[in-house]
């Protein structure tokens, strides 16, 4: 897997191919689909590869379940830094490998032990989860090429004050503030909305 994730985050998953994969590794296409009948098959444990490299401290040794649940996103969301081309495959399924499943029960089993019903444990564990690849998404998915930041705030100033006044006084604070003070953020007020 360690080579499928190098490859991956070469060149991303739409130009990343079997054939590809058995080039670097000195091998046969045939020698790869004895493992693995698809490439759809190999990305889900690229993706488990990809999760196990999220470093989560001893959830039970943290004070508090916010605590916990803020640590566990700003890992994944660190993880997800490094590979940003394994969003679109967060994206297209639900992680269900060992450490996907392992992720997840330590997160439901702290969210269980603190009180929560087990509804609201698994709304606020997708929740969390979905914020943290959105906001990936939006930061580095193929989506946000869009202009940066002092063209961005060159062009909020430049729009008619009359139409959009607030946009204006706005402009520095929608342009200005770096994406993982962003991160933090909307996480923590997502977190308190779980209270």
């Amino acid at each position: 897997m360690t080579v499928a994730l190098r490859l991956v985050d070469d060149v991303g998953v739409q130009t990343f191919s079997l054939r590809m994969l058995a080039e670097a590794l000195e091998s046969g296409t045939a020698t790869l689909y004895r493992h693995f009948a698809s490439k759809d098959e190999l990305m889900v444990h690229v993706v488990d590869r990809v999760l196990g490299e999220v470093e989560v401290c001893e959830l039970d040794g943290i004070a508090t379940w916010q605590e916990a649940i803020t640590s566990v996103a700003e890992a994944l969301y660190a993880t997800l830094r490094r590979h940003p081309h394994v969003l679109p495959l967060l994206v297209a399924q639900v992680p269900v490998g060992p450490n996907g499943l392992t992720h997840r029960e330590r997160v439901l089993r702290l969210l269980l032990g603190h009180g929560f019903p087990v509804d609201l444990a698994a709304r606020a564990f997708t929740a969390v989860g979905h914020y943290v690849i959105g906001f990936a998404v939006q930061q580095l998915g193929t989506a946000s090429a869009g202009p940066d930041a002092p063209q961005l705030l060159a062009f909020y100033r430049g729009l008619d004050p009359v139409a959009y006044p607030a946009t204006i006084s706005a402009a520095e604070g929608l342009t200005t503030v770096p994406f993982e003070e962003e991160f933090r953020f909307g996480l923590a007020l997502l977190v308190v909305g779980l209270n």
